[in-house]
């Protein structure tokens, strides 16, 4: 199985696009989540890992579940990226948000986070569910979604499906609004700060989760009522966010520049390192669960 996901990953990767934060940002969430893996995490995650031609880490893998979306046998995954609330509504609630267009429930960006956490939870010794899940599909799919729930137009609003109808021009380009959370201001600070190298980009927050962001971290980390995921807590965050800094001041046909993106850029940085924290310490808490999980 991990063979063929790898046979799938080479095929997607020549014929799609990537969406969502963009290839480049769910590489650093999950590059930047590599750095905060205890030891039983990283043995886990080894053994977990499709073969990679040369070594890679789970950050070489992270943008799996956009590059197979679109394929006919995996677009039922469509609707598990994001997660919309009512229009003008900048709060997001579990019960009223997360469900998909013919309202099943638990269909949003958080219900897959909640189940692949469960899924890899629930493959425990002597578990007789470990036959029934794909590890290795869900630690991908876990991971990718924990850096789209903290892109904060994938919780935002229906109507204007988290911005993807509101077009816009980026600087030059014509754009929608969603894209340029996805990809754009992360491409312009690339461009503008770090010389277009993403492993200089990634070294810069990894000196920010040491310093700057050094006594936000164990509360990023925290998770309430010994849960092993909160991504209820992240989506809320997201929407606040949206509202506070993605659409305000980008209406339809808003040319963004640099006074947009110098004032949303650290929100962008810090979204990034958020959801690399995160990622590290539920994998954590699945990992070093009792009892150990079958074959790990």
């Amino acid at each position: 199985m991990r063979l063929w996901i790898v046979s799938v990953l080479v095929l997607t990767h020549l014929v799609l696009g990537a969406l969502c934060w963009g290839k480049d940002g769910h590489y650093t969430v999950c590059k930047l989540a590599e750095g905060f893996f205890e030891d039983d995490t990283i043995a886990a995650v080894k053994k977990l890992l499709p073969e990679s031609v040369d070594g890679g880490g789970l950050a070489d893998f992270c943008s799996w579940p956009d590059e197979i979306k679109k394929l006919s046998q995996w677009q039922w995954t469509s609707t598990l990226h994001y997660v919309n609330t009512p229009e003008y509504r900048c709060n997001y609630e579990y019960c009223r948000d997360c469900h998909d267009t013919h309202k099943h429930k638990d269909w949003c960006v958080t219900g897959a986070i909640f189940n692949y956490t469960n899924q890899l939870m629930s493959a425990s010794e002597n578990s007789q569910n470990i036959v029934h899940y794909n590890l290795t599909e869900a630690l991908l799919f876990l991971s990718h979604y924990m850096g789209d729930v903290h892109q904060p137009l994938h919780t935002a609003f229906l109507g204007d499906l988290g911005g993807n109808t509101i077009i816009v021009n980026w600087y030059h380009n014509k754009s929608n609004l969603h894209h340029v959370w996805d990809n754009m201001i992360i491409d312009s600070a690339l461009e503008t700060y770090y010389n277009s190298s993403l492993p200089h980009m990634i070294q810069a927050l990894q000196a920010k989760l040491k310093n700057g962001w050094s006594n936000d971290v164990p509360s990023w980390k925290s998770c309430h009522f010994h849960q092993k995921a909160c991504p209820n807590l992240y989506a809320s965050e997201s929407i606040d966010l949206a509202c506070k800094y993605a659409y305000r001041n980008a209406t339809p046909g808003t040319t963004l520049g640099d006074e947009y993106f110098l004032s949303r850029l650290p929100v962008v940085e810090k979204r990034l390192a958020q959801g690399g924290i995160r990622l590290a310490a539920t994998l954590n808490r699945i990992f070093s669960a009792k009892p150990k999980l079958a074959g790990l």
